[in-house]
């Protein structure tokens, strides 16, 4: 029997863009990003031939592990170095005490274990009943895709709509984004209209930007954290606990991989990571970086792949294949982890490349599942960004 879930909805404080009591609202951005320490820059890493502005769900190169939270992150309910935005105290200004700043998700490395594990049992629950919240009530979340995507959008489209809310979809190219206007430009905008603002963009730097309100991260080529969100989840459902287990990843050392790492250490999960020369991670988290799939593989209770080859990836295809054909996630492969390991796979699938459709379509898998659980996880997320009053 899972303990209670802690109530996500207990800090009773709306985000900074709303109205305070006296009537007024705050505007002012800069006067916002005063209370909060400066972002940094990323660094630029290697990583293969991925293109930096091409990134889709799987294709963006190495950042430092400075950015990636890697092993700055201390324990459970500490304050981490990527947690710049989140302050859990009113802070006075000019004698007025000011609403806290909002909640982000940006790589995931905000999350304290706590908050992680009531992420996960908040998300089982909203799937045994999906329509049993209303949390975003009169809320609008503002959806930026200047990516393609499938999953993303309509997950987060259905979960915004059942927790009774208002999803505004935006794509790259219907906004002036697509003509120059800066992202900052467009958060001081989009900060006056909504409550949230998800975003699946290229650069990391760009979430930085718009920090008005709560921000999660939809995509960027160093991160994708509501993927490994959904990922805790399934193997929350499948084993009854994620503690203790051990994940191997194996392909691409991409922005999948880095976020599986960050979240699965959070977690308490062993993750494997095995790729190439050439195609493998800056170290990050408390992940274990191999080249042989085999040597990551055992013992492992869920091995995972994603694509080799990816959108902004073509020029290079036929060296990528020829290079990631030996991390190929088939029955053979599976059969060196543990006996009951399933097979996980982000998607989209290329059947015969990175997966055989054996695997992909057979019962040792949970990647269908997967795929539903970014519904889940991600209302559970949205939970905990936008408190209710």
């Amino acid at each position: 029997m899972q303990p209670p879930l802690h109530d996500l909805k207990r800090s009773g404080r709306r985000s900074v863009t709303r109205r305070w009591s006296g009537g007024r609202t705050l505007r002012d951005v800069s006067a916002m990003r005063a209370l909060a320490p400066d972002a940094r820059p990323s660094s630029p890493g290697h990583h293969g031939s991925t293109s930096w502005s091409s990134a889709t769900s799987h294709s963006q190169p190495a950042i430092s592990a400075e950015k990636s939270g890697s092993s700055e992150r201390r324990e459970s309910g500490t304050e981490r170095p990527w947690n710049r935005f989140h302050v859990s105290t009113r802070r006075a200004i000019a004698g007025r005490s000011l609403p806290r700043l909002p909640r982000h998700l940006l790589t995931g490395a905000e999350l304290s274990r706590d908050d992680l594990t009531a992420l996960l049992r908040r998300a089982a629950e909203l799937k045994a009943a999906p329509r049993s919240s209303q949390a975003l009530e009169d809320r609008i979340v503002a959806l930026v895709f200047e990516k393609p995507s499938t999953r993303t959008r309509v997950s987060f489209e259905a979960g915004i709509v059942e927790l009774g809310g208002h999803a505004m979809v935006l794509r790259g190219d219907e906004m002036q984004l697509s003509r120059g206007e800066s992202a900052k430009d467009t958060a001081l905008v989009l900060s006056r209209h909504v409550d949230a603002i998800g975003v699946r963009t290229g650069a990391d730097a760009i979430l930085e930007e718009l920090a008005a309100v709560p921000v999660f991260n939809m995509l960027t080529a160093g991160h994708h954290p509501c993927q490994a969100l959904a990922d805790l989840l399934t193997l929350h459902e499948t084993f009854g606990a994620v503690e203790g287990l051990k994940l191997a990843y194996v392909g691409d050392g991409n922005n999948v991989a880095r976020s599986l790492a960050i979240l699965g250490e959070i977690a308490g999960v062993e993750v494997a990571i095995a790729s190439p020369e050439g195609y493998t991670l800056a170290p990050v988290a408390g992940a274990t970086l191999v080249t042989d799939p085999v040597e990551a593989v055992a013992g492992a209770r869920a091995v995972y792949a994603d694509v080799w080859v990816s959108m902004g990836d073509e020029a290079t295809a036929d060296a990528r294949r020829a290079a990631l054909a030996p991390y190929r996630l088939d029955d053979a492969l599976l059969d060196r982890a543990a006996p009951d390991a399933i097979a996980l796979h982000c998607l989209p699938a290329h059947p015969g490349e990175e997966i055989t459709a054996a695997v992909l379509y057979g019962p040792r898998q949970r990647i269908w599942d997967q795929a539903e659980n970014r519904r889940h996880a991600q209302k559970a997320l949205l939970e905990w960004l936008l408190p209710s009053s």
